[in-house]
C-alpha cells in the first residue's frame, strides 16, 4: 500500500535528531550512519571473477574501471531497516552532506536501496529552522559528476594502496602501506627531519646595554646593529650549513664573536653616553582573520585549544548536526549577507558602533581547487548564539571549538587594529683601540603602541613556530633628535641559529594546503593516517617521523617518484576537481592513470618494472664512514664496525649490533652521540655467577626488547628440540652491569609461587607480563603496584587483591553513568572506566571516550553517536582461518557507471560455498608464501 510519510536519510543519528525536529510527522528521519557499502576486499569477490580484471583490487581494470561493491556486515541490519521504512514512504529525500563523499553515500543508497517512489536531493549549509525549509523547497537532483569525483579518488587510493604497499611488506616491514596523499605527508614530515639533521649551528653575538633620558622612569634597553658602517649578522644572515650566506657576505655583514663582543662591552664604561641619531614613527594597521575554512579551523585549534586536526573535526561535526555551526568542511572563508549582519550587530552590541568599518567586509578564497560548500565555517543562524548561552549545554571540548568560531566570525566584520611603531637608532663614540678598531657603534630599539583596538578585542590570530630573532618590543619614553642619554648595564650576549622548525598538525594541515595536496574533508585523515601507521609521532605539537618512514620514503623515492612529488599529487587533486565539475571523463583519466601514456608509464607500468630493490640498502640509513642505522625486524638498531667488532671466517668484519634509546628523534643521532651510544654498548655479555642449583652460568645481557639475565647451557649440553635457556627481563630498577646472582637467580625462577589459595584451592603465582606485574589464579588475573611487589607479596595480600574488583579501585564492574537503550541494539547504554579508560557500551560495542570529552559531560546524544561511529567503522580485523571467512556469500552488486547519469549495478553469479572456500585457500596459501619468500 502507499505510504502517506517522506523518508529522509542523514548521516548520523545526531543528524536525524535534529533535522526531525524541525521537519514535522510528515516525515520520518533515519540514519545511515555513515557510507552503507564500500570496495569489496578482493577475497570477498566470488570465485569466478578472481582470476579476471577484477581479481587484483575488486575493480574491473580492463573495463571501465568498473568497481565491485558489497554491503558492509556492520550495516546490513542498518540496510534492511531504511528498507522496510522505504515500504511506507511515498517519496525518498537523501539529505546527506553536500560535498562529494555526501553525494557519495546518496548515490550508494539509491543503488542499495533502488526506491521505486520519487527520490530528492535535499542539501544546507546549516541546520536550522529557517535553513531545513529552504531547503525543503529548493532540492535538486543527484549530482552524478560529484559521485564520480569521489568514487575516482576511492578506486584510485585502492590501486594506489594495493600496488605498492606490498612492495613496503617485502623490503621494509609488513603491515605497511602507501597512499596517494598519506605517503606524500610522510615525505613532508621526513624533508624537514632530514633538514634538521643536516643542519649545522652557527655562533654569533651582539650587544645590549641599558639607556636612560633625564626624565624619572626613562629606561629602556636596546641592542646593538652596527659597528661603523658594517651591519652586524643576525640569524637570518646565516645557511643551514652554519655559514655566513653569499649575500651577506658580498654586503660586509660582520659576525661578531665572544671575544670581541666581550671586548666591546668592557669599552662602555660609567660615564658613557650616547646621542639619539633618530626617531621613526611609522603607523601601524593590522586587519581582522577571514572567518574559518577547514585548514584555518584545524591550524587554529591546534595553536589555541591544543586539539589534534581529528579532535578538531570531531567537536566540530557535533556541533554541525545539533545546529550550532554551519557545515565545517569548505574551502571558501565567504560569509553569507544574513551572516556578516549577524557578526556586525553582535560587534556593535557587545564592543560598539565604533569598532565596525564603515562597509562590511568581503572574503574570497585563495584555494585553487576550492570547492565543497560554499560558505565559511560560522556560528548557524541569521542571528548568533553568544557562547555564553551555551555554557552547560556543550561539552568542554564542543564549547571551546564554538567560542573560537564565535569569536573569528565576529571580530572579521570588525575594523583594523591601529597604532604606531616608534624606532630609535642611538649613538655611541667607541674610545680608540688602534688603527682598525671601530669608533662608533649604533644601537636600536623598537616599540609598537595600539592606539585603536578594532577587531583585537574580540579575538586574535595565533600564529605558528617561525625561526630567526625574537621581534623586539620595548616601551619607549618620548625622546628627541641629537638628546643625550646615559649607557649602563652593558651585555655581550651569544646566539645560535636554530634548525627549521617540526612540522605541527597546524603547519603540515597548512603546507598541505599550500601545495594543493588534500581537501577540507581529508586533512584529519591523513593526519591521522599517517599517525596510526607508525609513520608519525607526537613530541609535544611537533610531528617527529620514525626511523621506518626514512625507509618507506627512500624507496618511494627511488622507486615511485612521480607518486611521491608534490606537484604530482596536487595535480592529481586538480584533474579530480575537473571530474568533479564534469569536465573530465573518470574511465578515461583512471585509464592513464594507471596504465600510462606517452608523458608517463602510468603505475601498472612503473610496479612492472621494478626491477631488483636492494632491502638492506633502503633499510640502511648512514650516520658514518664506522657507523649506520638499520630498520630491522623488531625495530631500529646501530650497526657498528670498530675495533670491538668480531672478525668473521673471510677475514672481514662482522658488524656488532647497539641498540638505541627509546624515543631518540632522528636529528638527535648526530654522529657524535652514535658514537657515545657504541661506546656504552658493553662489548662482551657479563657472566653475573653460576646458579646455584643447576650450576649453569648466569649472563646479563642488552637486548632488543632491554636488559635481561639469561640461563647459559653447559658446553656439553643440547638442549631437547623446541626448549630455549630461561631467560628473564630485568625490572625498570635494575642495571644489567650491577645485577646481583640472588636477584637474577630470583628473576630466571619467575613465575612465582605465592602459595594456594584456601577457597577454590588454585595456585597463585606472581610473575611479569607484557603489560607490567600481575598475579595470576587459574584464569583470573588482578595487576600488582610494582615490579618489587612480585617477590614481596604475600598470600594475604594476594587474597586481599582478588577481593578487589579486576582493576583494582577502579569501577570497571559498575556503570559511571546509565541512560536509555540505544536505539540501535535496543540495549541500555552505560559509561564504564576500563583498562584503557573511559568508554560507552550498549553490552554489544564498546566504543573509547576522545580524551576532549568528559565523562561528566557525555550526553545520551553523544553516547548514542559514539557507538554509531564505532559501528561504522566495522569490527577489528581478526586473522580468522580461510574457511570460515569463506562460508560468507557476496553481499552486494558490481556497479558501472552509465553514461545516461545514474549508475547501474551488475550482478555477477555467485559461486558455491565449497568453491569460494577453496579459491580463498589457495589465495591464503599463495599469499603466505609470496610474503615468506619476500
Amino acid at each position: 500500500m502507499q505510504g502517506t510519510k517522506k523518508l529522509v536519510i542523514v548521516e548520523s543519528p545526531t543528524k536525524a535528531k535534529t533535522i526531525g525536529g524541525y521537519l514535522g510527522d510528515d516525515y520520518e528521519v533515519i540514519a545511515s550512519v555513515g557510507h552503507v557499502r564500500d570496495l569489496a576486499e578482493p577475497s570477498e569477490l566470488p570465485s569466478e571473477l578472481k582470476k579476471g580484471s577484477f581479481g587484483r583490487f575488486a575493480v574491473d581494470v580492463d573495463n571501465g574501471f568498473a568497481p565491485y561493491y558489497v554491503v558492509n556486515d556492520n550495516k546490513k541490519k542498518t540496510v534492511a531497516e531504511l528498507k522496510r521504512a522505504l515500504k511506507g514512504a511515498d517519496e525518498v529525500w537523501l539529505a546527506t552532506d553536500e560535498d562529494r563523499e555526501g553525494e557519495a553515500i546518496a548515490w550508494h543508497l539509491l543503488e542499495v536501496l533502488k526506491p521505486k517512489v520519487p527520490v530528492r536531493r535535499m542539501v544546507f549549509h546549516e541546520i536550522t529552522k529557517e535553513a531545513i525549509e529552504q531547503a525543503k523547497a529548493n532540492t535538486r537532483d543527484l549530482d552524478i559528476a560529484l559521485v564520480d569525483a569521489q568514487e575516482t579518488r576511492r578506486i584510485l587510493d585502492r590501486l594506489y594502496g594495493y600496488d605498492i604497499s606490498p612492495v613496503l611488506w617485502r623490503k621494509v616491514a609488513p603491515k605497511l602501506s602507501a597512499g596517494r596523499v598519506q605517503s606524500a605527508a610522510t615525505r613532508l614530515v621526513v624533508d624537514r627531519e632530514r633538514e634538521r639533521q643536516a643542519f649545522r649551528a652557527a655562533e654569533y653575538w651582539d650587544l645590549t646595554a641599558v639607556f636612560a633620558a633625564a626624565a624619572a622612569g626613562s629606561e629602556f634597553e636596546a641592542r646593538l646593529i652596527r659597528l661603523d658602517d658594517k651591519r652586524l649578522a643576525t640569524g637570518g644572515d646565516f645557511t643551514d650549513g652554519g655559514k655566513l650566506k653569499e649575500k651577506a657576505e658580498k654586503a660586509g655583514v660582520l659576525a661578531l664573536g665572544e671575544e670581541r663582543a666581550k671586548a666591546l662591552a668592557a669599552l662602555i664604561t660609567a660615564g658613557t653616553e650616547a646621542k639619539v641619531l633618530s626617531v621613526e614613527t611609522k603607523p601601524h594597521t593590522r586587519r581582522p582573520a577571514a572567518p574559518f575554512t577547514t585548514s584555518t579551523l584545524q591550524q587554529e585549534a591546534s595553536r589555541k585549544l591544543r586539539y589534534s586536526s581529528r579532535q578538531t573535526m570531531s567537536f566540530a561535526q557535533s556541533l554541525y548536526e545539533n545546529g550550532y555551526i554551519t557545515y565545517m568542511r569548505t574551502d571558501s572563508p565567504t560569509l553569507s549577507k544574513q551572516a556578516i549582519q549577524a557578526a556586525r550587530s553582535q560587534a556593535s552590541e557587545l564592543y560598539g558602533a565604533h569598532t565596525l568599518p564603515e562597509k562590511p567586509r568581503v572574503y574570497t578564497g585563495k584555494s585553487k581547487g576550492a570547492q565543497e560548500a560554499h560558505e565559511a565555517i560560522r556560528p548557524a543562524g541569521d542571528v548568533f548564539q553568544r557562547p555564553s548561552s551555551l555554557r552547560g549545554k556543550l561539552s568542554q571540548g564542543e564549547f571551546a571549538l564554538y567560542e573560537l568560531i564565535w569569536k573569528r566570525t565576529v571580530a572579521s566584520q570588525m575594523a583594523d587594529a591601529k597604532g604606531s611603531t616608534d624606532t630609535v637608532a642611538l649613538g655611541i663614540q667607541l674610545q680608540e683601540q688602534g688603527a682598525s678598531a671601530p669608533t662608533s657603534a649604533e644601537f636600536t630599539a623598537s616599540g609598537t603602541v595600539i592606539t585603536f583596538p578594532g577587531f583585537l578585542l574580540a579575538y586574535e590570530e595565533g600564529r605558528d613556530e617561525k625561526r630567526g630573532d625574537k621581534e623586539q618590543n620595548v616601551s619607549l619614553p618620548q625622546l628627541a633628535e641629537g638628546e643625550q642619554l646615559a649607557v649602563r648595564e652593558p651585555e655581550a650576549k651569544g646566539h645560535e641559529t636554530s634548525p627549521p622548525p617540526r612540522y605541527t598538525e597546524a603547519s603540515l594541515t597548512k603546507r598541505l594546503e599550500e601545495l594543493g595536496i588534500g581537501r577540507p574533508s581529508t586533512y584529519a585523515a591523513i593526519i591521522s593516517t599517517i599517525m596510526d601507521r607508525g609513520y608519525v609521532a607526537k613530541k609535544g605539537q611537533a610531528l617527529v617521523p620514525s626511523w621506518i618512514a626514512f625507509s618507506v620514503v627512500r624507496l618511494l623515492e627511488e622507486h615511485f617518484n612521480a607518486l611521491v612529488d608534490y606537484d604530482f599529487t596536487a595535480e592529481m587533486e586538480n584533474d579530480l576537481d575537473k571530474i568533479a565539475a564534469g569536465e573530465t571523463d573518470r574511465s578515461s583519466w583512471l585509464t592513464e592513470f594507471y596504465f600510462g601514456s606517452d608523458s608517463h608509464p602510468g603505475l601498472r607500468g612503473v610496479v612492472d618494472n621494478l626491477g631488483e630493490i636492494d632491502a638492506r640498502a633502503i633499510n640502511t640509513i648512514r650516520i658514518d664512514d664506522q657507523i649506520s642505522l638499520r630498520n630491522g625486524k623488531y625495530g631500529p638498531y646501530l650497526e657498528v664496525f670498530d675495533e670491538k667488532s668480531e672478525v668473521g671466517e673471510d677475514g672481514a668484519l662482522k658488524p656488532r649490533s647497539v641498540n638505541i634509546p627509546d624515543g631518540m628523534a632522528p636529528d638527535e643521532l648526530t654522529p657524535e652521540r652514535a658514537h657515545e651510544l657504541a661506546a656504552a654498548e658493553p662489548a662482551e655479555d657479563r657472566v653475573v655467577g653460576l646458579h646455584p642449583e643447576t650450576g649453569k652460568r648466569i649472563v646479563a645481557k642488552n637486548g632488543r626488547f632491554g636488559p635481561y639475565v639469561t640461563e647459559l647451557p653447559n658446553d656439553d649440553e643440547e638442549l631437547p628440540k623446541g626448549h630455549k635457556p630461561r631467560t628473564a627481563s630485568l625490572f625498570k630498577s635494575m642495571d644489567p652491569a650491577t645485577i646481583d646472582l640472588d636477584a637474577a637467580v630470583a628473576l630466571i625462577g619467575l613465575p612465582r609461587v605465592v602459595g594456594v589459595d584456601p577457597e577454590s584451592e588454585a595456585e597463585i603465582t606472581a610473575q611479569n607480563g607484557r603489560y607490567g606485574p600481575y598475579l595470576k589464579k587459574g584464569t583470573d588475573t588482578r595487576s600488582l603496584p610494582s615490579e618489587d611487589a612480585i617477590f614481596s607479596i604475600d598470600l594475604a595480600g594476594a587474597q586481599e587483591l582478588f577481593a578487589q574488583p579486576k582493576y583494582g579501585a577502579r569501577k570497571a564492574s559498575s556503570a559511571l553513568k546509565e541512560f536509555d537503550a540505544d536505539p540501535v541494539s535496543g540495549k541500555p547504554v552505560r559509561v564504564r572506566d576500563g583498562r584503557f579508560g573511559p568508554y560507552v557500551t550498549d553490552g554489544e560495542t564498546n566504543a573509547t571516550i576522545p580524551r576532549g570529552d568528559s565523562v561528566e559531560d557525555i550526553s545520551f546524544e553523544r553516547a548514542i553517536e559514539l557507538l554509531a561511529i564505532k559501528r561504522a567503522k566495522g569490527p577489528a580485523k581478526k586473522k580468522a582461518p580461510a574457511r570460515k571467512a569463506a562460508a560468507k556469500k557476496p553481499a552486494a552488486k558490481k556497479a558501472t557507471a552509465a553514461k545516461s547519469g545514474a549508475k547501474k549495478a551488475v550482478d555477477p553469479a555467485r559461486s558455491a560455498a565449497a568453491k569460494k572456500a577453496a579459491a580463498t585457500r589457495a589465495a591464503n596459501a599463495a599469499a603466505k608464501k609470496a610474503a615468506e619468500a619476500g
